[in-house]
């Protein structure tokens, strides 16, 4: 399964998004950023690859639809509702994504 993790800067969430699940049997991740000073920028090539899209926010899905809406098409897009009030691989940031995560990634 291809797993693309999406916030805004790509500096916090995502990564750590990225790192934890990396780990796991038949996951390939990938992570990028909405905003224009994002870490890694989200293209279109990540959003061709991927099979599921992981937003933090209600927002990241919006501006998601906005910007590539027609490569979204065939993609389910998940969000996880999870605030910017973590920094990256902090424990409570990693429980609570392998909680709401963790069960898209179950066969």
């Amino acid at each position: 399964m291809r797993v693309l993790f999406i916030c805004s800067r790509n500096r916090l969430r995502s990564p750590t998004a990225e790192a934890v699940f990396a780990k796991r049997p038949n996951v390939e991740t990938d992570s990028a950023g909405l905003a224009p000073d994002a870490d890694v920028q989200l293209d279109a090539d990540q959003l061709d690859w991927a099979e599921v899209i992981f937003v933090m926010e209600r927002s990241h899905q919006q501006r998601l639809s906005k910007r590539f809406g027609s490569r979204l098409r065939d993609k389910r897009v998940v969000c996880l509702g999870i605030p910017d009030d973590y920094v990256f691989m902090q424990p409570e940031l990693v429980a609570l994504l392998e909680k709401r995560v963790g069960p898209y990634l179950r066969s």
